[in-house]
């Protein structure tokens, strides 16, 4: 009499699911608010008291899409939203971002701890020029950086990321990227015309510029308070922050955190490390090219 044959084996449980940080439980309930004033203008009316109504104050911005980060890929996925500016428009996949990266040596993780070499990766994949200020974000840069960004054109800024996103002083501990796509200018007064500007109709403080018409008046009118709009990879909004806190927070970035460089993880660290990498620095993208796209 011969025996029933074995049961088949239990298949194999699923592979447990990572587990999701904070910032992507968030982000997994939110949609994105769409267009290149409206969440700026939903940022300033909630804070409308932070704002100096002796000044007239005027936004430019250009809407750049979200996307959360999947690891220390905060760098990555900057540079990601940010090819989004470029005309003619290019497609660029986040998974090509990260092989290209991986593949020059500029990552292993997905971190980004050197300035110069997110030029070069920008260069390579939005195929426009990548301009790397160095010096601090203070003085001459900041007119760069207004003037970029009054363009229409992305800046790519590293920075401390506080626990709210926002930038502070840890010595490069939580050392992150964003991509600023905008400026809010405080100025004494707005030489514009209907056709150049038009006012919110619920700030009647603030102005928005239309089209791109208007000359940056960073060269005629002293901006007595400067603000950038960012986006980063832990949240899917728009950030609004003073350019000096940027600049303070950008100009310390020292080292990395030592329980990250001793995880045991494998991170692309430039000589000088950190400070060298990120300290002081900012990648201008020219995205408005005329160059031929890759066949």
């Amino acid at each position: 009499m011969s025996l029933p044959p074995p049961p088949p084996p239990a298949p194999c449980p699923p592979p447990p699911a990572a587990k999701k940080k904070l910032y992507q439980t968030i982000a997994s309930s939110r949609s994105p608010v769409e267009g290149d004033h409206t969440e700026a203008c939903l940022l300033l009316r909630q804070r409308e008291s932070c704002f100096r109504k002796d000044l007239q104050w005027l936004l430019v911005n250009k809407y750049v899409p979200s996307l959360i980060q999947d690891g220390p890929q905060c760098g990555l996925v900057a540079l990601w939203m940010a090819a989004h500016l470029r005309q003619p428009q290019l497609s660029v996949a986040m998974e090509t971002v990260v092989q290209t990266a991986v593949r020059r040596g500029y990552t292993a993780q997905g971190e980004m701890f050197s300035a110069c070499n997110m030029a070069l990766l920008a260069e390579e994949l939005c195929v426009c020029k990548a301009e790397l200020l160095s010096g601090g974000l203070s003085g001459r840069n900041t007119a760069a950086i207004i003037k970029h960004l009054w363009s229409g054109q992305p800046v790519l800024v590293p920075y401390d990321e506080d626990f709210n996103h926002e930038p502070c002083q840890r010595q490069g501990y939580r050392a992150h990227w964003a991509v600023a796509s905008g400026v809010l200018l405080g100025l004494n007064q707005v030489s514009a015309n209907n056709e150049q500007v038009q006012p919110d109709p619920s700030l009647p403080w603030l102005y928005v510029a239309k089209g791109g018409h208007l000359p940056c008046p960073v060269t005629s009118t002293s901006a007595t308070e400067v603000y950038i709009l960012a986006k980063q990879g832990k949240s899917l909004r728009y950030q609004l922050w003073s350019l000096d806190s940027v600049a303070q927070s950008n100009g310390q970035l020292r080292m990395m955190d030592p329980l990250r460089a001793n995880d045991g993880s494998q991170y692309v660290v430039p000589e000088g490390g950190v400070e060298a990498g990120l300290a002081g620095q900012a990648v201008l993208l020219h995205t408005r090219t005329q160059q031929q796209e890759p066949q």
